[in-house]
């Protein structure tokens, strides 16, 4: 049976395959936003620090769409230069909890032993302590700042990619096909990179995307508390804070760069599970 047999049998006669509407929405969002991230200047003719005066807290119109903010900058280009802060922050800080948690966990699921129980101890350790508190401590170290931000998430994630890499490699481990390596001389290390690690990035891909927009929740919540990026640069977190002051009045200054967060967090979230579900 050819592929082009397999895909009528699956589809049907003069049907076509079936379209997940939110998926592409999902993936349209984060396009978006990652547009928004490398060229705003694209989007928006207004600059996302300098405000015009006049123009401050008027409602949104037609030649603002999201409003203006108390000094007379455009909310929505605020929203599409601070797209910049918030996603790179966000990808630091998915980076670091995947490196560091893949590493330790290829290292305790196939050493085993007491590697295995002191790695997996330390894991446990992170997982105890709150995460909000433990990326407090890790910022009052580092400084304040994007990139220490994102460090901070970043560390609290550790635990969780290294107990996901650790059961996924557990698992391959013990597959016919590595077994197979093993006894045809290769080496515990090469196998380790040509077979095992390759085998169980699936499921850490899938994790990675939820962690992504779990991370964009983080950094928007520790700015809020003042412990990202400085005034008046524009991140999201930040922007929501800024507009507490002003919520009777000019309800769009918060509502808009926070409805921002919640659709990007769905969106990555959303991909995950499609990532999850085709590993």
């Amino acid at each position: 049976m050819t592929t082009l047999d397999v895909f009528r049998a699956k589809t049907g006669p003069g049907r076509l395959p079936r379209v997940d509407v939110t998926l592409v929405l999902a993936w349209v969002v984060i396009a978006l936003a990652v547009a928004f991230a490398v060229a705003p200047g694209l989007f928006t003719p207004h600059s996302g620090t300098i405000g015009l005066p006049g123009n401050q807290l008027r409602a949104p119109d037609a030649a603002h769409w999201f409003g203006t903010d108390e000094i007379g900058r455009d909310v929505l280009a605020r929203i599409i230069y601070g797209a910049f802060n918030s996603l790179s922050g966000a990808l630091v800080a998915v980076i670091v909890g995947f490196v560091g948690g893949a590493a330790l966990g290829l290292i305790s699921g196939s050493a085993g032993g007491r590697i295995d129980t002191l790695i997996m101890r330390l894991v446990d350790v992170l997982l105890s302590v709150p995460g909000l508190l433990l990326q407090l401590s890790i910022i009052i170290i580092l400084g304040f700042g994007t990139i220490n931000v994102a460090a901070a998430v970043g560390v609290t994630t550790i635990a969780g990619f290294a107990r996901l890499m650790r059961s996924e490699v557990i698992k391959v481990r013990r597959a016919d096909y590595v077994e197979a390596a093993f006894g045809s001389g290769g080496g515990f290390a090469a196998v380790l990179w040509r077979h095992v690690l390759p085998n169980s990035l699936g499921t850490m891909i899938a994790f990675a995307a939820l962690q992504f927009g779990t991370a964009i929740l983080a950094i928007s919540t520790l700015g809020f508390l003042g412990y990202g990026a400085p005034p008046p640069t524009p991140e999201w977190g930040l922007l929501i804070s800024e507009g507490r002051k002003y919520l009777t009045s000019a309800w769009w200054l918060s509502a808009f760069p926070g409805f921002a967060v919640i659709l990007v967090v769905l969106a990555a979230n959303r991909i995950s599970q499609s990532l999850r579900r085709s590993s």
